[in-house]
């Protein structure tokens, strides 16, 4: 048996001897299962609760098992208990946003650390979070958001990391090194074309993600109404000290994992493709999960099942730079990037488990 710790006991940065407890509320879900089967392995946890969305019992006959993980993880789908989650040391919250909006605070109140799926706590602003996210009232103490390689610090401190959605993780990562530099012209406009596969609608089926609809077919869709375009938003205006006109655009793709974002943005005056392959290189030269692959460009293959950002980027004589920027939905833009907190939170090495 493992040393039990008392919930909140984890120190950031030091890490400790006992394998953490950790507990998954949601766990059906796509997030939920990549979430089991990564910490089924992870070397520095115990996993002591995987949990369905709701408290009433999956089955009425038997507990729920799920297939996919059979021998990885061999443990049962129990109903939500915020008793038992309390008892854990980290909770990943893997629910609808209402439900986390909830259970969130409350649990970082009572001293648990919390990684949520959710976007409850991605915005700061409150009259933002008012228009897309309006279950969230209050943000607890010590909130970080979670795009790791830009907020490690945040990150290894926080009550509650509020990991990023999968489209923001994307962008950000091609976007927020220049941004920083100073690289796009003032005030200049962003274009983001992004591509996603079908799981990032989650599991849910609606008449959109239905087979017969999305094979065969390329749809844009939430055009100046989807949610993560102000958290782009914000991530862009906290980078570049300001903000600069976005236009976001996703697109529903008929891939089973994927995300793909094209971004298109206008340099200051002498910048070149070697101007940003230096600010990317070192704005990530510490990054083991980010991949330069420069004008040869990135594919959705290249990433898929892994929990790696690779992003590639050309540059024409007048100044417009083409980014793009691809990773798995399901991990580096959900589950992986969520164990990857989780190990900044403990003070290990961040590739562990996801290598």
């Amino acid at each position: 048996m493992h040393t039990l710790l008392q919930p909140g006991s984890l120190t950031p940065k030091t890490g400790t001897a006992a394998p953490a407890r950790v507990a998954v509320a949601g766990a059906t879900g796509y997030t939920g299962q990549e979430l089991l089967r990564l910490l089924s392995r992870h070397p520095s946890v115990t996993l002591t609760a995987a949990m369905s969305s709701g408290a009433t019992a999956p089955s009425s006959t038997a507990p729920r098992r799920l297939p996919a993980l059979a021998r990885v993880w061999t443990g049962e789908i129990t109903p939500l208990s915020p008793e038992t989650l309390r008892a854990a040391d980290v909770v990943f919250l893997a629910l609808p946003d209402a439900a986390a909006a909830d259970l969130g605070p409350a649990l970082a109140d009572a001293g648990v650390r919390v990684v949520d799926l959710s976007g409850a706590f991605r915005l700061k602003d409150p009259a933002e979070r008012a228009r897309w996210y309006p279950e969230t009232h209050r943000l607890p103490e010590g909130v970080a958001y979670g795009l790791t390689e830009l907020e490690r610090g945040a990150i290894g401190e926080a009550r509650l990391v509020a990991n990023p959605g999968c489209f923001p993780t994307a962008t950000l990562l091609a976007l927020a090194p220049l941004c920083g530099a100073g690289l796009l012209a003032p005030a200049s406009d962003i274009v983001v074309d992004a591509k996603s596969g079908v799981s990032g609608a989650g599991k849910t089926p609606s008449e959109r993600t239905h087979f017969s609809e999305c094979h065969g077919s390329v749809a844009a869709y939430g055009v100046f109404s989807h949610r993560h375009g102000a958290e782009i938003e914000q991530g862009v205006t906290r980078a570049a000290h300001g903000p600069h006109p976005l236009t976001f655009v996703p697109h529903l793709v008929p891939l089973d994992r994927g995300i793909l974002s094209t971004i298109y943005v206008r340099l200051t005056a002498g910048a070149t493709e070697d101007t940003l392959a230096q600010v990317y290189q070192q704005a990530y030269a510490a990054a083991p999960f980010v991949r330069l692959v420069g004008s040869s460009l990135p594919e959705i293959k290249h990433v898929a099942h892994t929990n790696f950002c690779d992003i590639g980027w050309r540059v024409d004589s007048s100044g417009r730079a083409v980014l793009v920027s691809v990773i798995d939905n399901l991990l580096k833009g959900a589950s992986g990037q969520a164990v990857q907190n989780l190990n900044v939170m403990l003070g290990i090495d961040e590739r562990t488990g996801l290598w």
